[in-house]
């Protein structure tokens, strides 16, 4: 009896052990599974932070790119209005000068236009001499005729030389008076013109170009003599 209890004791001690070994494999299977939700929880909890972290660094990053684009556009605002404003000033300038320049221009052509008028008239009288030398003298003698020539030769040079400048003479006679070209010195009563029309030149009349040189004294056509009709001188009937 003794020897089969010692025996049986080793068979028992081996089935403790194995029982033991099992509860420690279930207990280690059991913390595993324990872990591995609490593993993925927390990788999903990192996961998110980190998606925030991204998510919110993204959201900065983009405010910032857009404070710089609405700087930049402030800027180019600014700058579109300073070359707004240097362009008009530019534009103003520009006509001012224009406008300088063609009242600058008016002014010269104004004033050699005068000088030329002031020049060209006092040699008019000159010409008015020569005129009335070649009206009022008749050459008789050889002699006589070639000091004519001479001094008509004269005249003719002079008289294209003015009209190289540009002078014209009006020749007035026979056009309705007009005070802006024409002097009236003389009145003459006739019935061969109409009235205010001009019936000889005085002392004649030039142009320059289309500018009045010297005014023609003329002499203007007034109303006529008008006859008695002959209803008008018969005497008036005596009253019955």
């Amino acid at each position: 009896m003794i020897e089969e209890s010692k025996q049986t004791e080793p068979t028992e001690n081996i089935n403790a052990n194995a029982n033991v070994a099992e509860e420690s494999n279930n207990t280690a299977q059991m913390s595993d599974n324990l872990e591995t939700p609490l593993n993925s929880e927390v990788a999903a909890t990192e996961a998110t932070a980190a998606q925030e972290s991204s998510s919110a660094a993204n959201t900065a990053e983009w405010e910032e790119m857009e404070a710089e684009i609405a700087a930049l556009e402030q800027q180019a605002n600014q700058l579109k209005a300073q070359l707004e404003e240097r362009t008009s000033q530019y534009m103003r300038i520009a006509a001012d000068f224009d406008n300088f320049r063609k009242r600058s221009q008016k002014e010269k052509e104004e004033l050699d236009q005068q000088v030329k008028c002031n020049t060209l008239g006092a040699l008019l009288p000159v010409v008015d001499n020569f005129e009335r030398a070649q009206a009022q003298i008749k050459p008789q003698t050889e002699a006589e005729k070639n000091i004519h020539k001479s001094y008509q030769s004269i005249y003719k040079q002079m008289v294209t030389a003015l009209k190289g400048l540009g002078v014209s003479p009006m020749r007035p006679k026979g056009q309705e008076f007009n005070p802006n070209l024409h002097e009236a010195a003389i009145q003459e009563p006739t019935n061969e013109y109409p009235e205010g029309t001009v019936i000889d030149e005085l002392i004649p009349g030039y142009f320059l170009g289309e500018r009045v040189l010297r005014h023609a004294v003329v002499k203007v056509a007034a109303p006529g003599e008008h006859e008695i009709s002959s209803e008008e001188s018969q005497p008036e009937s005596p009253e019955s």
